[in-house]
């Protein structure tokens, strides 16, 4: 039992800092960067109330990355990519 407890953490999404552009592309893969971007930032402007969640998390819009914290708001949102 113990073992499938490790297993299932193993295969979990990390929460940590993740660059814009490295987050978008775990949540839209295949596309370039700049789209997935684009439309992951369109995902966290329509979601409701979170974007204003990150902002009182203390992100800035010009931001390049994502704290560990913020991350975990967009994984609660979202789901894991």
């Amino acid at each position: 039992m113990m073992k499938s407890d490790v297993s299932s953490l193993e295969t979990s999404f990390p929460i940590r800092s993740y660059g814009k552009g490295e987050l978008a592309m775990c949540y839209i893969p295949n596309v370039t960067q700049q789209t997935a971007v684009n439309q992951f930032n369109e995902w966290v402007h329509t979601a409701p109330g979170l974007e204003q969640r990150l902002l009182d998390t203390g992100m800035n819009r010009t931001c390049r990355r994502y704290t560990p914290a913020q991350v975990r708001l967009m994984v609660n949102v979202f789901g894991e990519p």
